[in-house]
Parts: structure tokens; C-alpha cells; sequence
């Protein structure tokens, strides 16, 4: 994790999508049924199978400047590796289908699960902070909206476009007939991490916010995660406020690869010194942690590059391998250019991830803007079989 990043950063019933559709691969189509009386629902594991993988495309909205087209064709060629394992659908302002469209194109790709737009109007690319949070329980789904307000950062020097944005989420989940829980909170999805076993990890600066949630407590905010997420325990990091667009997302700092086992994202040399605080506190805070089962955990620190290595990079640039992305049968990981470093976090993530292909995927262009493939990918899991 680098220096601030000014640029970036009820229930029940799926059916059909009965929205246009402009789609270079399968229609889609939704399972869920729902069940009498309704289930608990919970967050799931990202590491939980997935029906499709969710995208935005990047609009002139955002503050990308003349860095556009280079963002756009990260997020084109992002999606199209995805695609090999899970079918991608991709957000998009009606207007911008026709340049996407060559972008998008994954006719010379065999084994493709497809990319297809969903006409929705949207500002920016980062799905996973605006787009639905989805939850399951036996036979059932449902979309959390987490009331998304362009990171509190109106007012500020990170200010951007989000008006889109904050009605993506409810538009989305009305297009699938995804039933929408609008949550007792204000937060984004990389502000959320779960083991799908009843653990949350969440960063106190992100969350416990005037920016987001003024007036309540960190005990507030806690009890409605567990009612909204159906978690049993949540493990507080600090992070770090005012440092970057997010205050500091649990999706740069730690992430589960199964129950027990926490990956740690350890900044790499040249990363500015505020960061390896919050590796510090973070891993004191987790060495000492037992999960909601009553577990301790194990740590896996993730180093990054080393910025000497890698070729030359604005002040906002994300390097953190930690925000890598959980497909069917993949991991989507950043490739930052230090060939050694890249290599490296490749094998840890084998290491933690069996049965799974680790692809590299350079996304320099969306790194830049300080976010990273976590921040432009959302999932939408597979409905558990009803009992």
C-alpha cells in the first residue's frame, strides 16, 4: 500500500434477467428459490463457487484525464482473464457499449465463460465498493446495499463523481430480481472481509468514521455488521484515516485464503512508513486473534515489490498483491514488474490456494488510480442448495 491515493478511490428470490442485454457469450440466468420460512442469510467466502464475476467500465466521469483509454483496456483485458474461469458481466452507461465492445471481445479466447454488459449508469470502475454485497443461505440470496457516499470524501480533495455510483447497487440487483437489504450502516465492500464462517475483519478507520457512520460507536457498528452480515465476531484492525480514498480497506491489508488462515499484506521496500505501521499493528492484532470458532490464526505474510523494481509509478499507486481476486479455479493476482517480487507472491498464493491457477495480470494503468483487482471485481456466489 503506497502513498494517498486522490484519484480512486428484503430477501429472497432470484430469477431471470429480463433486463437488455448486449452479451458476447451465455445468457444469463439466475437459480435461486426461496424458501418458506426465509433463511439466515450470511456473507459468504469469496473462495465459495461464484455464478459470475461483476465489473464496471470506467467512465469519463471518473478522474482518470487522459489516463482513460489506458484504464479502460486494464479493465477490458481484467476481464477477458476472468472470463476463462466465470462468466463477466459488465456494468456499463448504455452510451459507452459501442466503444467497449471491441475492448470486451472474447472471440479469440476458447474457453470463455463470456463478457456481457448490463446497461446501468455508473461513474467509476470500483464495483466492489459500490456494487451489492451479496448474501446467502440455504435456497435464498439477497444483495446488501452498504449506502455508498463516495467514500465520505465529499468536501474533500478526493471528492469525485458518485451519484451513479450510489444507485448502481439497488439498479443491479433489480435487473436480476435479486431481492435488495439496504444496510444499517455506510460502508463499501472492500471495507468487508469474511472466512464464511462467521469471522469478519474490518479496519476501525474505514468504518468507525464521522465520514461514513456519524454518531455511532465502534460497539454500534459492530452489532449491525453481525445482524446485516450474519458474522458472529468481527477482529478490528486499525488501518490508517485520511491516507488514501478508502481510509484504509481491510482488502489491502488482510484477507482470508480459508478459515484459520489470514494472508497479511507486508509493504514492500520503498513503501512510505506510515504503511509498515499498519502491517505492525495488524499483525500484533491477529497473532493474538481466534476466530468466531474460536481459532487462532494463522498468518501468511504477502510481501510487495519492491518500488526500486518496478517501473516508475505516481504517489496514489496501489502495490499490494493482497488485493488479488478469488474466481472459480483461480486467483487473479497484480503484476507489478519486479520480476522476484511477482514471482514470489505467485507461489505463496499456490501455496494457499490448492486447486487453484494463479494468473498474474498486469493492471499498471488501474493501479495508478490506487486500487487494484479486488477494488474492480464483485462476485455473485452460488445459491447453497435448500434444505
Amino acid at each position: 500500500m503506497d502513498q494517498p491515493a486522490i484519484s480512486r478511490r428484503r430477501l429472497l428470490r432470484a430469477g431471470a434477467v429480463t433486463a437488455p442485454l448486449v452479451a458476447f457469450g451465455p445468457l444469463l440466468t439466475g437459480t435461486a428459490r426461496a424458501t418458506t420460512p426465509a433463511p439466515a442469510l450470511r456473507m459468504p467466502a469469496e473462495t465459495d463457487p461464484h455464478t459470475r464475476t461483476f465489473m464496471a467500465w470506467p467512465e469519463p466521469t471518473a478522474a482518470w484525464g487522459a489516463q482513460l483509454p489506458a484504464v479502460q483496456r486494464d479493465i477490458a483485458n481484467l476481464a477477458k482473464v476472468i472470463s476463462r474461469f466465470e462468466p463477466v458481466v459488465m456494468v456499463i452507461n448504455p452510451e459507452s457499449v459501442a466503444g467497449a465492445t471491441p475492448l470486451c471481445d472474447t472471440g479469440s479466447i476458447p474457453s470463455s465463460h463470456g463478457i456481457t454488459f448490463l446497461p446501468i449508469s455508473n461513474d467509476d470502475l470500483w464495483i466492489r465498493d459500490f456494487g451489492p454485497t451479496f448474501l446467502v443461505g440455504p435456497g435464498a440470496i439477497a444483495g446488501l446495499d452498504t449506502n455508498f457516499n463516495g467514500w465520505g470524501k465529499t468536501g474533500t480533495s478526493y471528492e469525485q463523481s458518485f451519484a451513479n455510483d450510489a444507485k448502481a447497487a439497488a439498479a443491479l440487483l433489480a435487473q436480476y430480481r435479486i431481492s435488495r437489504v439496504q444496510a444499517p450502516f455506510t460502508g463499501e465492500g472492500g471495507s468487508l472481509e469474511t472466512d464464511g464462517q462467521g469471522t469478519l475483519l474490518a479496519t476501525v478507520s474505514s468504518l468507525v468514521n464521522p465520514n461514513r457512520n456519524p454518531g455511532l460507536s465502534q460497539a454500534d457498528i459492530e452489532q449491525r455488521l453481525k445482524s446485516s452480515l450474519g458474522v458472529e465476531k468481527v477482529i478490528w484492525l486499525a488501518g490508517l484515516a485520511g491516507q488514501d480514498i478508502t481510509d484504509s480497506h481491510i482488502d489491502c491489508v488482510a484477507r482470508f485464503s480459508a478459515p484459520g488462515r489470514v494472508i497479511l499484506d507486508k509493504p514492500g521496500p520503498g513503501a512510505a512508513p506510515l504503511w509498515a505501521n499498519v502491517y505492525q499493528q495488524a499483525k500484533q492484532v491477529l497473532q493474538t486473534a481466534t476466530d468466531a470458532k474460536g481459532r487462532p490464526l494463522t498468518i501468511v505474510e504477502l510481501p510487495g515489490p519492491d518500488h526500486a523494481r518496478m517501473p516508475p509509478t505516481g504517489a496514489a499507486f496501489l502495490s499490494s498483491y493482497t488485493n488479488h481476486y478469488t474466481a472459480n479455479g483461480a486467483v487473479l493476482m497484480p503484476q507489478f514488474g519486479d520480476a522476484a517480487a511477482d514471482e514470489a507472491a505467485r507461489a505463496i498464493l499456490a501455496a494457499e490456494y490448492p486447486g487453484r491457477v494463479v494468473v498474474p495480470v498486469n493492471i499498471n494503468a488501474i493501479a495508478a488510480g490506487g486500487g487494484g483487482i479486488h477494488c474492480a471485481t464483485q462476485s455473485q456466489p452460488v445459491v447453497p442448495p435448500a434444505v
